[in-house]
């Protein structure tokens, strides 16, 4: 059978020009971790703005992160390099970075370190449905565990007790 190339040529036009415009609606929203991520907005509103100093040293400390295992049983350490300059502001900033959920999102957080007490001041991002007090026993031991511990555990920071605030209010669960 012998195509007319005359009637075959806009048939092709079309269906190309119809599949090219095809889109599809992503079916959840879900947060990736892409293989070099860019700094939360925690973290940018968390640290002093000492990016230009951070940029030409390039200097940085190994810590060691605490974070939940998958049946929130135990806190698994992983050692980490975080810039020098802020190294507890930079540790906590980056255990804050996996805790963000479709309906649970912090927005910053600020760190106070007075006698041997690191206060982890933590701010709900407005867009949040969920508040503190409705995070699974599971969630907030993948948070709050996993800070206390990492605050404590490195010995070189001289932390004892750590505790948490939202906007300086204890935060009560």
């Amino acid at each position: 059978m012998k195509m007319n190339n005359r009637y075959f040529l806009p048939f092709m036009v079309v269906a190309i020009a119809s599949l090219s415009s095809c889109s599809s609606k992503p079916t959840s929203t879900t947060n990736t971790i892409s293989p070099t991520p860019a700094p939360s907005m925690a973290q940018l509103r968390a640290k002093p703005n000492n990016t230009k100093s951070q940029a030409v040293s390039g200097k940085t400390v190994n810590v060691t992160l605490y974070t939940s295992d998958i049946q929130c049983q135990e806190l698994v350490p992983q050692n980490v390099a975080v810039p020098a300059t802020e190294p507890v502001t930079n540790a906590v900033g980056k255990i804050i970075q996996g805790q963000d959920t479709a309906d649970f999102s912090l927005s910053g957080y600020r760190i106070r370190v007075k006698n041997g007490v690191a206060t982890v001041d933590l701010r709900l991002s407005p867009q949040s449905k969920r508040q503190f007090v409705s995070l699974s026993s599971c969630e907030q031991f993948a948070l709050f565990g996993s800070l206390r511990k990492t605050l404590t555990s490195n010995t070189q920071w001289k932390i004892k007790e750590v505790r948490f605030t939202e906007k300086g209010e204890d935060i009560v669960l």
